[in-house]
């Protein structure tokens, strides 16, 4: 057996509803002035007031900072840090999405510490101490709440993470009811990311073990299972929590199993184009899946067999092809843009793309099959 070490988020809360319940967790970790990191999206859905009402309430100073923007840039992280240490927060709570909860990270860790951002891009780079974090998702993808990263927007529009387990939250707090206002296109997006996440963490090259897998497995299960009903029925709350929870032990999984090429496609397209990042991985999976059918069988294999009973005595070969059949006519069937060019990437961009996901190493080696920057710029056409 090979060995691992796994890490995640000490203590995950699952229940309808907790979000209210806020003030609890924050007094168990001994704050007394919240600094609550989320965008304008989510504050004026109304999302945050019952959160920050509750804080308020029960005599916890809150200060806001609604500026989040999607793929955080540095100035944006930078100027959180400012309103955090102004405010002179002893907690911060991420609620919203991906960019809110990594924004949020780097808040609780930069708050207090005088390491400049720039300094701690790569692996194990950070230096603690950091603020108590508390992170309460409002979709159903990143499952930033359980994970060691955070990813920024440099000023020259490359996507930088900053890997460190001084990032994983406190708690992650799961309330399903947050999730029900989400659009269908958003829904899905940040559906498809999730599924990315279990996939690539299934077949992660260097890191895969017993534990990933079997999170993956079972995340990759409620996200096929429930996506559906959530972008057609978004107040179905079985539904809603079945994404949320999928999406939260896909993020356990790939925080352990790191993911791999489709991310690294991904993240140009956010860079250069700004196009949502669940989007982005969804516009870059088919493709890659087919890339990989030859060093991957076995693994898709196990996952189709995972999302489909009926591919039990299937051999490997079948097996893998039904899988990644059944993963493109999903996405096929997800109301957003299907192709590159419908999104708004223009054709004379791929070259540069290609040169710029190849920057993604750390991502890189963990596909399954090696990836040229000839590769690379295929994947981008086939996409296109």
């Amino acid at each position: 057996m090979r060995s691992f070490v796994f890490q995640t988020t000490p203590t995950i809360v699952c229940e309808q509803g907790a979000a209210a319940t806020l003030s609890t967790t924050v007094s168990a970790l001994g704050g007394t002035r919240a600094f609550v990191v989320t965008d304008r999206g989510v504050l004026d859905a109304g999302i945050a007031t019952a959160p920050v009402a509750a804080l308020t309430q029960a005599g916890i100073e809150v200060t806001v900072f609604s500026d989040v923007q999607a793929d955080p840039p540095e100035a944006v992280v930078l100027q959180a840090v400012a309103a955090a240490r102004t405010a002179g927060a002893d907690m911060v709570i991420g609620l919203g999405g991906g960019s809110s909860m990594d924004t949020a990270k780097l808040v609780a860790l930069l708050a207090c510490t005088d390491q400049p951002l720039a300094d701690i891009y790569g692996i194990g780079l950070a230096r603690g101490p950091r603020l108590p974090l508390i992170q309460v998702p409002t979709t159903a993808g990143t499952g930033s709440e359980v994970t060691p990263i955070s990813i920024v927007t440099t000023p020259t529009s490359e996507k930088k993470g900053v890997v460190s387990p001084l990032l994983l939250p406190d708690v992650a707090v799961l309330d399903s009811l947050l999730t029900l206002g989400v659009p269908p296109a958003i829904t899905a997006m940040t559906g498809v990311d999730a599924m990315v996440h279990a996939i690539e963490a299934y077949t992660s090259r260097v890191k895969k073990n017993l534990l990933s897998d079997a999170l993956a497995i079972k995340a990759l299960q409620l996200l096929y299972t429930n996506i559906r009903i959530a972008v057609t029925d978004g107040a179905h709350a079985d539904a809603r929590e079945n994404m949320l929870l999928g999406a939260t032990l896909a993020g356990m999984a790939f925080a352990n199993a790191p993911v791999a090429a489709v991310h690294a496609l991904a993240y140009p397209l956010g860079g250069h184009f700004h196009l949502p990042h669940g989007l982005s991985n969804a516009l870059m999976l088919t493709a890659t899946l087919r890339f990989n059918l030859g060093s991957a069988r076995a693994e898709y294999a196990q996952l189709g067999r995972a999302i489909d009973p009926a591919l039990a005595a299937a051999d490997d070969a079948s097996a893998a092809e039904r899988f990644v059949a059944s993963i493109a006519a999903l996405v096929a069937e997800m109301p957003f843009a299907q192709s590159l060019r419908a999104a708004g990437v223009t054709e004379t961009a791929l070259p540069v793309l290609a040169e710029d996901a190849m920057k993604q190493q750390r991502l890189l080696v963990n596909n399954p099959r090696d990836v040229a920057l000839a590769d690379a710029l295929q994947l981008y056409r086939t996409a296109f």
